[in-house]
């Protein structure tokens, strides 16, 4: 039993070694070691609101807050603009495969968006 025990220990230990995310790259003589941490994955939240674009569509509409910073995600190969359809609410241009932010209006209501590149994409933002 206390052979098992240990197994198991020696097991933990190495699996959470292997897991840290911390890795060291060997060193010429003389230098220190560096090392670097292994970055969180991005996602939708750790970015706030998000409108996606991929396959020439903009993603579900969005709801945010008034004055909230709006991340846009383009995941196709050419540029877009999320620019609101009347007035000049918002219009924020982005290349292909990046990412840019704008702040949303400061007044609730709904904005339809499109592309002015691409027209026939659209999409709606709600501020409330």
């Amino acid at each position: 039993m206390t052979r098992l025990i240990t197994l198991a220990f020696a097991t933990l230990l190495f699996v959470t070694g292997c897991s840290s995310g911390i890795t060291t790259t060997p060193s010429a003589e003389g230098t220190p070691a560096a090392t670097t941490s292994a970055a969180p994955a991005p996602s939708a939240t750790a970015a706030g609101p998000t409108i996606s674009i991929a396959d020439m569509k903009f993603g579900a509409p969005l709801t945010v807050t008034p004055g909230a910073t709006v991340t846009v995600v383009n995941s196709d190969g050419a540029e877009h603009t999320v620019t609101a359809d009347s007035g000049n609410a918002f219009n924020a241009e982005v290349g292909g495969k990046g990412t840019t932010t704008f702040t949303a209006p400061s007044q609730p209501g709904t904005y339809a968006y499109h592309c002015t590149y691409h027209p026939m994409m659209h999409g709606q933002l709600i501020v409330q």
